[in-house]
């Protein structure tokens, strides 16, 4: 997107337009597009040629003005529904939006001018009205709640939490600097997968002795996926991962 440049009265084509649409006391839904092409063109001819990005701009308002001219005097085109096409109708629409978008920008700032002469003084309330609480009413509150609803919600808290606790990663502590041999891991997986042909994924793991064998087995399986040997499944994003061998 361009950005705007300040030129002389105007910063941009659409503004240009205004101004003349302005000055000539002309209806924008009626606009002669003969009359404002030759004032626009004027102006182009004394625009000074400093500034090729701002010139630019104008220069493509110019040729867009010459192509609704053009068309102005060609045969109105009819479109689906049989109605005449006006050429001018996008043209008209863009500067009603420019418009009112330059409209809404004076308003905004007339606000910001108006809001910065608003002056607001700390709140000072007396100390019995600052140290007010409000009683509350501790029977409305509990209601017909009782010590057993208490104690369901309370096992129902416990049990969803104890629900995420995974029941393999959670008995490892820190990694431990173990080494673990991938030639061997990978034959051990595979004489697995050859006699299981179809396994957990999860139980895999929990035959393993610690993180790092886990995360060995995990790389192995992967490698295995890669050439085809192994598929998985998942029937949902929180279940266990279901392998089929191919191992032969």
């Amino acid at each position: 997107m361009a950005i705007p440049v300040k030129l002389e009265a105007f910063e941009g084509p659409l503004d240009l337009l205004l101004h003349l649409i302005d000055k000539n006391k002309i209806d924008i839904y009626d606009i002669p597009i003969v009359e404002i092409t030759d004032q626009y063109m004027e102006y182009i001819r004394r625009m000074p040629r400093r500034d090729m990005n701002v010139m630019s701009e104008f220069m493509v308002m110019a040729a867009t003005l010459l192509d609704i001219k053009c068309r102005m005097l060609l045969p109105k085109e009819v479109n689906e529904e049989g109605e005449e096409e006006d050429p001018r109708a996008e043209l008209v629409q863009k500067l009603l939006e420019y418009k009112l978008y330059k409209y809404m920008s004076v308003e905004l700032r007339d606000r910001q001018v108006d809001a910065g002469r608003n002056l607001y003084r700390l709140q000072k309330l007396p100390k019995e009205v600052a140290a007010y609480r409000q009683p509350v009413n501790y029977q409305e509150l509990i209601g017909d709640m009782s010590l057993n609803k208490l104690n369901e919600i309370f096992q129902f808290v416990i049990k969803r939490r104890e629900d995420k606790i995974d029941p393999i990663r959670s008995k490892y502590g820190n990694i431990e600097k173990v080494e673990v041999d991938m030639n061997a891991k990978t034959l051990y997986v595979e004489a697995y997968a050859r006699e299981h042909k179809l396994f957990s994924f999860r139980k895999l793991l929990e035959k393993q002795s610690n993180k790092m064998e886990m995360i060995v087995t995990f790389l192995v399986i992967l490698e295995l996926m890669k050439v085809g040997t192994l598929r998985i499944s998942q029937e949902d994003i929180f279940e266990d991962i279901i392998i089929t061998s191919n191992v032969v």
